[in-house]
């Protein structure tokens, strides 16, 4: 028998909302309810320039006072005389459902439940998050929650969290199960100037869940990369039906939690989920394309990659550097990984020496030395020479500092190469750090991903090798 289709369902009121009610919203400046109403209505505590106020109208629901922040308050989201989008509710736990009912009366588009005191605490939560439960269900109303960070969704201007700030605009969607992960993950964002379409924590998940989010984000066209941060999964089989489905437009990077034994025991207390052996996820994830990642950072450096660069459609690759150690590391990671550096051919290596700015030492193999006192014109022959050949998929650049090297210059000749073949990825590991700061902006500016250390640099072209061959096996 086939299975049943499943409707996606409408997630523009959490999304695009183009009213926000917050019941909760507080004068008290070290509580959530104020926190959630300042990011609406000012940006951020910091007042960073990726933060900025939402648009539409704000409703703070307060019955104590008659202005919050400066905007008049309501005793009820019944008593707003407008339409509400969405209602962001953080009252403490054994009201939920009554403010529920409200929202349900006042017919929001969207809820999301700030507050804790659910699952996560034991029997008697998991009765109250019951309620919630079936409070969605009856009513259709997709709800976000509880016990969550909220959703940040930088294409709207809407900071619907109590994250303290929004990080910059981009094209990766962060799913996560834990809501002080998303808070690192923003703050982080925002120093290195890693953009995001949305940041959801979806918390205990007594309506929506990851599959929620999978499918919205595969329709979005503002998200170009799916990352996950899971826990537990409810229903394993239409995750795996909807993730396959999806990985076959976008990638999927997840991040699982719950490997060991403590680790799935920190869980229950955590999100109240149950997770299942990590070897079963590990299989699934497989089957479905999704690629696992071991850790947050290699999450997203592999999102970065598969991003922005287009897919390696060959397994060979070419290293250029100015340095023999930092490519003798690249080259021995390389092989590691199953990824291979091809002979360069006398008619490339004669291409290369007849640009006269060779030194005499360099190499003339692959991974294609340049020597320490390379300048940019010897990067441009190599690398453009290398593209070139069609027996070279894709290219890594590594740079190290020297007293002659000039990391912005570097940085515009792999720009303008990338430009002129932009069939063919590149990846860049400049090794330094306050020197190089500028090139490596340049890069990032221009959306060419650049990793410290070569073994990221590897990592990240393997993933742009192994998406190629799963879209081609499909």
């Amino acid at each position: 028998m086939p299975n049943k289709k499943i409707k996606i369902r409408n997630l523009e009121g959490l999304f695009n909302p183009k009213s926000v009610a917050v019941i909760g919203a507080s004068r008290d400046h070290n509580s959530v309810g104020y926190g959630i109403l300042r990011n609406l209505n000012s940006g951020c505590v910091f007042q960073c320039k990726y933060c900025k106020p939402f648009l539409g109208p704000i409703y703070p629901v307060n019955p104590y006072a008659e202005k919050v922040q400066g905007i008049k308050s309501y005793a009820s989201i019944l008593g707003v005389e407008d339409d509400v989008d969405l209602a962001i509710i953080s009252v403490p736990a054994k009201i939920v459902p009554l403010v529920m009912e409200e929202c349900v009366e006042k017919k929001v588009k969207a809820m999301i439940i700030i507050s804790a005191g659910f699952a996560e605490l034991g029997e008697e939560g998991i009765k109250l998050q019951d309620k919630v439960s079936d409070i969605a269900k009856k009513s259709k109303i997709p709800v976000l929650g509880p016990n969550c960070l909220g959703i940040i969704r930088p294409y709207s201007n809407l900071n619907a969290s109590f994250a303290p700030a929004m990080p910059p605009q981009g094209n990766i969607a962060f799913i996560s199960q834990s809501g002080a992960l998303a808070d690192s993950i923003i703050d982080w964002a925002i120093e290195a100037r890693y953009g995001f379409s949305s940041v959801v924590s979806y918390g205990n998940r007594a309506d929506l869940d990851v599959v929620d989010f999978l499918e919205y984000f595969g329709e979005d066209e503002e998200t170009r990369v799916i990352t996950i941060y899971i826990e537990g999964i409810k229903n394993g089989k239409r995750f795996m039906q909807v993730a396959e489905k999806v990985s076959k437009k976008k990638p999927i990077i997840a991040l699982k939690a719950g490997r060991t034994k403590h680790g799935r025991e920190a869980i229950s207390t955590h999100t109240g989920s149950l997770a299942g052996s990590y070897k079963i996820y590990k299989a699934a994830f497989k089957q479905t394309g999704i690629i696992l990642a071991d850790n947050v950072e290699e999450m997203f450096d592999i999102a970065k990659t598969l991003a922005y660069q287009p897919l390696c459609k060959g397994n060979n690759i070419a290293i250029v550097s100015n340095a023999g150690g930092p490519a003798v590391l690249a080259a021995d990671y390389c092989e590691q990984s199953g990824i291979n550096l091809p002979e360069l051919k006398k008619s490339t290596l004669n291409k290369i020496e007849k640009s006269g700015v060779m030194h005499k030492a360099y190499s003339r193999r692959n991974p294609l030395d340049l020597v320490g006192d390379a300048l940019p014109e010897r990067y441009k022959v190599a690398v453009d020479t290398l593209l070139s050949e069609k027996y070279v998929d894709g290219l890594i650049v590594i740079q190290t500092l020297q007293t002659m090297t000039d990391p912005e210059e570097d940085a515009n000749v792999i720009i303008e190469a990338q430009k002129k073949y932009p069939d063919k990825p590149i990846i860049c590991t400049y090794m330094g750090g306050h020197f190089t700061k500028s090139g490596i902006r340049l890069l990032e500016k221009n959306y060419i991903p650049d990793y410290n250390d070569p073994k990221k640099a590897v990592m990240a072209m393997k993933s742009l090798i192994e998406r190629f061959q799963y879209l081609k096996k499909k």
